[in-house]
């Protein structure tokens, strides 16, 4: 009887084990055998929708098994491109929803934006529209956007070279808006092609209101350089104010730079944590003259420098959305 019994307690417990270790560690079955079909089609969570109060759409879909997905958002006013992708059941607030960014320039305006949701595995695609009644917001510190023309505190300065550029445009897409800033000439005898100051008096300021740890400060602009375009170089300087004199005077402040080349085509975002921004001399890191502390709070101007090798021909580049954001590079 004692024999039985312990037999019956020893099977209990080998069910109860191997019942334990039999869990699902991969894919589901239908997942990897079952047949695609649609359960509910592409919807969106609103018709129009204003990102500049902060909201948000949210696109909807499900599947009988997970599957590849890429929607594209498209603005069929502006061109702007917004690419979201996904693996799974169903699209949803957890992994569809669009806060107005940008993935491919230039930036959304108030327009009309076509929605394509591609499906690979069963060549499906799936449309629809929304109306953007009002962009997304960048919280930051704007320098320049140029839609309003030059600001005159501003400091411009171009050569007199051949086929010289230095003013707002807009007769090519720009990155965002209407206007960007169009830097471009041949100077034959010297690197310098020309120059804009940002002065922080510009903007009824002693110096630009950033936060003072320089960790958390970025410094973003968006630049393009045109086909064909290879001895373009962009010169981007910090002067700070160290003792706050409302002047800056090189040799005893602390200026940081930074060269900017080898772009894309078309387009490029360049967004720099203040704090991995270094002194310059002649495009080499030297010692900053100043106290040696990055104190973005304490920037009294920013200037960009438009320079090409002068034996190298003719450069251009165009600039747009110059801005400081705070925690985190441009989210466009």
């Amino acid at each position: 009887m004692r024999t039985t019994l312990k037999l019956a307690v020893l099977a209990t417990f080998l069910l109860s084990a191997c019942a334990e270790k039999i869990t699902s560690e991969g894919p589901a079955l239908e997942d990897l055998f079952g047949d695609f079909s649609l359960v509910d089609a592409l919807s969106t969570s609103t018709s129009d929708v204003d990102f500049s109060t902060g909201e948000k759409l949210v696109l909807s879909a499900r599947f009988t098994k997970s599957a590849d997905w890429q929607a594209d958002l498209i603005g069929l006013s502006s061109g702007a491109h917004k690419v979201i992708t996904g693996k799974s059941k169903m699209l949803d607030a957890s992994n569809a929803t669009w806060d107005g960014s940008t993935t491919i320039f230039p930036m959304f305006q108030e327009e009309q934006v076509a929605i394509d949701l591609y499906i690979p595995e069963v060549d499906l695609h799936m449309y629809d529209t929304v109306t953007v009644s009002g962009v997304k917001v960048n919280d930051g510190f704007l320098i320049a956007d140029f839609e309003s023309g030059p600001n005159p505190g501003w400091l411009i300065f171009a050569q007199s070279g051949a086929d010289m550029t230095f003013r707002i445009e807009n007769t090519d897409a720009p990155a965002q808006g209407s206007n960007y800033y169009d830097m471009g000439g041949e100077v034959n005898w010297d690197w310098l092609i020309g120059y804009i100051e940002f002065p922080a008096s510009a903007y009824q300021l002693t110096t630009y209101p950033l936060n003072p740890n320089p960790n958390n400060v970025y410094f973003n602009v968006l630049l393009y350089k045109p086909a064909g375009i290879t001895n373009a170089l962009a010169l981007f300087q910090f002067r700070e104010d160290d003792n706050l004199d409302g002047n800056f005077n090189g040799a005893n402040e602390d200026m940081y730079s930074v060269e900017v080349s080898g772009l894309d085509v078309g387009w490029n975002k360049v967004s720099l944590r203040y704090s991995d921004i270094i002194a310059l001399n002649n495009g080499q890191p030297v010692a900053p003259n100043g106290n040696g502390f990055h104190e973005p709070n304490k920037i009294l101007n920013v200037a960009v420098l438009m320079l090409a090798n002068p034996a190298s021909g003719y450069s251009q580049l165009y600039m747009d959305y110059l801005i400081f954001t705070q925690n985190e590079p441009l989210n466009p």
